[in-house]
């Protein structure tokens, strides 16, 4: 049997036979934990109670009323001193020296003047106004006797008795004994209780100044969200930009430094005032700080825009009122007016509104265009909003590429001419020969005879950074994607670019998250319209609006992703912009889908009918009388020009260099000749399904026989 022995001390020995017995070893319990002192119990408890945020909240408060009560003495000291001195006449001095205009401190300085002579002259009569005073007291003493006497004498005689002769003068007596008698009651009382009073109106003077320090201040009032705009505030929040020239500039006015302000107007859902820095104050290195100016102003950094006006050492600020730019705008007048046309040539499409509040509206009249920003900020909304604006006008084709492919474009199936949907290296494809179809129209439009007229026909590629990054390369080892001079797409951009505007081609694009890879220089460059959502850096700022835009306050980086969708910043001819600006920011109409959809009804019901190709045709085999059926599509007639624009769109290949007398040429063939409707020349649909009918008969006759 196995003895397990118990030891008393730990055995530093080590085992070596492993059959050896067990051994327990027991440890000897800790010594018990010394006492806490007592002087460290009560430093505890004394920090707890110091800390405590009811202690806190107390000694704020007390801290806040005594202090307004010296600052109310200070504030009363100061206008006192000011009324009885030419210190406010000196102040006003001083700021229009600051601000160099001597005219004005010239004027300050005769009003000084002016007001220390009349002081001269007050002074002047205090030393003659002691004999004056005794005397008008005398007089008035002998006057009031002799008044009250006589009226004695009045009553003596009415009465018949003598003694009513002093009834009114003793009566006098008592009554100044008896006012005498309340003032000696009164008086003990007032000089205790009066003091009182006179603190309690200086308390009452600092407590609407809030003259305390900012950690004295309530919760609700250090916060100062929702604080108004006031000039005194937006003074102070331009000294304490860490400027020393503004800074010592604004200390030499005294209170007077809002002569460097002009009017504070209400502009929308903010106000907006103009600042006229003092010398030696850079526009820029207020733009610079545009963080610091808002939260000097209490406001968050979106809540405030810095622009440059036209007047030299100006800035112009908008300052938001608080979580105002939080709230979503109206809906769209697309969606809210069933009636509504588009104009191309001469009428603005309803974007949104600008931070006034005031309608945006855009002229998209022969300007390329390039809406960019982060992923999911609204890029697809926003350029949609303006394609279906301009479906309404019946005359503008559309020739479509969404290089994302989940159905944001799917409702204009059916109005545009083409229209493919995909991300796919074979997608990227497919709208680069849509793209350089459009070219060849263009080049078809710049050789037709001098004066003539062409419809609209919007190139639209939304996505078009996967063009730009897409690697595959044609049989001749050209690549699709890239920027170099042998990219497909880049260069089918850049032509259109190039020559597009004179006969209505026009380019758009949409693309996310801009660098010099997924977006040219050239390309971006090239746009007139250029439009910007939330940006990660100024870099990408100055890539998707150019360097006058972000140099003139742009600054879509300034944005906040996820909470600012839907705005975005814009430089182009085609919108109002404040004078001096070179962009304007504005937050667009929010049109979902189904909306989307009931407007591109109304825009289909407006035309004779679109048959929308989905992918560009390849193949040597054609069958022009076909495919001349196919573009015509549902419409009664169609214009033989815009059938010719149809065809290049559909292969440009086989029907890129047609012209008229080829289109002709076919149809008199088969016996559906063009002819004139309303003075122009049309090709009817009834005659192409008549001339299929009788081809398809022929040729079944010819098999059977």
């Amino acid at each position: 049997m196995t003895e397990n022995v118990i030891h008393l001390h730990k055995d530093t020995d080590p085992q070596v036979d492993d059959a050896a017995p067990t051994v327990l070893t027991v440890v000897p319990d800790a010594p018990p934990a010394r006492p806490v002192p007592l002087w460290v119990r009560s430093g505890r408890a004394v920090k707890t109670v110091a800390t405590h945020e009811r202690t806190k909240t107390t000694g704020r408060a007390v801290a806040r009323h005594g202090l307004y009560t010296f600052n109310g003495g200070r504030i009363v000291a100061r206008r006192t001193w000011d009324g009885k001195t030419g210190a406010r006449y000196e102040r006003m001095i001083r700021a229009a020296e600051a601000a160099g205009n001597y005219e004005l401190a010239e004027e300050w300085e005769e009003r000084l003047q002016r007001f220390r002579d009349a002081r001269h002259r007050r002074r002047m009569d205090l030393l003659h106004s002691p004999v004056e005073v005794a005397k008008g007291i005398g007089v008035g003493v002998g006057m009031s006797i002799g008044t009250l006497v006589a009226l004695g004498v009045v009553m003596a005689i009415n009465n018949g008795d003598v003694k009513d002769v002093i009834t009114p003068l003793s009566a006098t007596v008592d009554f100044i004994a008896t006012l005498i008698r309340i003032v000696q009651i009164v008086w003990g009382p007032a000089l205790t209780i009066g003091p009182l009073f006179a603190l309690l109106a200086l308390w009452a003077v600092g407590s609407k100044q809030q003259a305390a320090p900012q950690w004295a201040l309530p919760a609700n009032v250090r916060s100062g969200e929702g604080e108004p705009i006031t000039p005194s505030i937006v003074v102070k929040a331009l000294r304490d930009l860490g400027i020393p020239a503004m800074r010592n500039a604004i200390k030499e006015m005294g209170d007077a430094g809002a002569s460097m302000l002009g009017p504070i107007t209400i502009a929308g859902c903010g106000v907006e005032v103009d600042v006229t820095l003092p010398s030696g104050v850079s526009t820029n290195e207020v733009q610079q700080r545009r963080r610091k100016l808002a939260e000097n102003l209490t406001r968050h950094e979106h809540e405030v825009f810095i622009t440059i006006p036209t007047a030299a050492r100006t800035v112009r600020l908008w300052v938001a009122d608080s979580g105002a730019l939080d709230e979503p705008i109206g809906p769209s007048p697309l969606v809210t007016d069933e009636t509504m046309t588009a104009d191309y040539a001469k009428g603005k499409a309803p974007w949104g509104q600008d931070l006034r509040g005031d309608a945006a509206a855009l002229s998209l009249y022969q300007r390329h265009l390039l809406i960019t920003g982060l992923s999911n900020q609204g890029k697809t909304v926003a350029l949609r909003s303006l394609a279906l604006w301009l479906s309404l006008d019946k005359s503008v084709q559309f020739l479509m590429g969404d290089l994302k492919g989940v159905g944001d474009w799917a409702m204009f199936d059916g109005l545009a001419t083409t229209l493919i949907q995909g991300p796919t290296d074979e997608h990227v494809i497919q709208v680069t020969e849509m793209v350089e179809g459009a070219v060849d129209e263009m080049n078809r439009r710049i050789q037709a005879p001098p004066g003539t007229q062409f419809p609209p026909l919007i190139v639209l590629v939304d996505e078009a950074q996967v063009a730009f990054m897409c690697p595959a390369k044609d049989e001749d080892k050209r690549p699709y994607g890239g920027a170099k001079a042998n990219s497909r797409y880049f260069m089918a951009v850049r032509k259109i670019h190039n020559q597009g505007r004179a006969v209505n081609v026009l380019m758009w694009q949409g693309t996310q998250d801009p660098t010099n890879e997924n977006l040219p220089k050239l390309v971006r460059e090239g746009a007139h319209t250029r439009a910007s959502l939330a940006l990660g850096t100024e870099s990408q700022a100055r890539m998707a609006l150019g360097d006058k835009a972000v140099d003139g306050g742009a600054a879509p980086n300034l944005l906040r992703p996820g909470l600012d969708q839907g705005t975005l910043v814009l430089a182009s001819s085609g919108i109002d912009i404040p004078a001096g600006q070179s962009s304007i920011t504005v937050r667009t109409h929010y049109i979902d889908d189904d909306a989307a959809k009931a407007i591109t009804e109304r825009a289909k019901a407006m035309r004779d009918g679109v048959t929308t190709l989905h992918a560009i045709e390849h193949g040597e085999d054609r069958d022009p009388l076909a495919d001349i059926a196919a573009v015509v599509g549902d419409a009664p007639r169609v214009r033989t020009k815009d059938v010719l624009a149809r065809l290049a769109t559909r292969n440009a290949d086989a029907y890129g260099g047609w012209s008229f007398i080829d289109l002709k040429r076919v149809l008199d063939d088969a016996g559906a000749e063009p002819y004139k409707s309303d003075g122009v020349m049309v090709v009817s649909r009834d005659r192409l399904a008549r001339a299929l009918a009788n081809r398809d008969a022929d040729g079944s006759a010819s098999d059977v026989g």
